[in-house]
């Protein structure tokens, strides 16, 4: 497999038509996530976890 040259990348250039460039430092905007991933991970983990140890109670306590 043939390496390419060690040169850096081309510079970046605008799109004609498109928006006007960001400053340094800045990001595009985003609308605001209400509830973050983990967080719902978390929250789901332990309904799951509250129903298997229901689960396993009743069936020891002879419930089920």
């Amino acid at each position: 497999m043939a390496d390419r040259e060690h040169s850096p990348c081309p510079g970046a250039h605008p799109v004609p038509g498109g928006p006007p460039p960001l400053p340094d430092g800045q990001t595009v905007p985003q609308p605001p996530r209400t509830l973050p991933l983990a967080t719902r991970e978390v929250i789901a983990g332990w309904i799951c976890a509250a129903v298997v140890l229901v689960l396993l109670a009743a069936g020891v306590l002879g419930l089920l």
